[in-house]
């Protein structure tokens, strides 16, 4: 069984930083495109980041310059800085991996969630 575990996240005001990270164990063959969303209430979840496996990265434009996403393969983690919050970047924020179970199995998984909450 395979299981993305989430830490990480709080409270902070406006102009701080955060860091997420997100670390898939159980039995995995190999750990592909990672990534991060967000819902916040009321709204659809979004792609916020997202990593390659060879380290290919890319970003909404609303957190280009303030959020890096980053892995370490080695140990099947993915992290997400957010630096210079904003109170629209409030929202429960969720991990996911394409992970291979075997050479031909692949699925998607996600984390348990994150609360991040930005005061003005």
């Amino acid at each position: 069984q395979v299981r993305l575990l989430e830490s990480g996240g709080g409270l902070v005001q406006a102009g701080g930083s955060l860091r997420l990270s997100c670390i898939a164990s159980g039995s995995i063959f190999r750990v592909n495109a990672m990534g991060w969303y967000r819902q916040a209430p009321g709204n659809q979840r979004e792609l916020v980041a997202s990593v390659t496996v060879g380290g290919t990265t890319n970003y909404i434009d609303s957190v280009k310059g303030r959020y890096t996403i980053s892995r370490d393969n080695a140990k099947n983690t993915v992290y997400l800085q957010m630096n210079n919050l904003k109170p629209e970047d409030t929202a429960v924020y969720y991990c996911n991996a394409d992970i291979n179970l075997s050479w031909y199995v692949v699925h998607a998984y996600w984390g348990q969630g994150s609360q991040v909450t930005v005061s003005s």
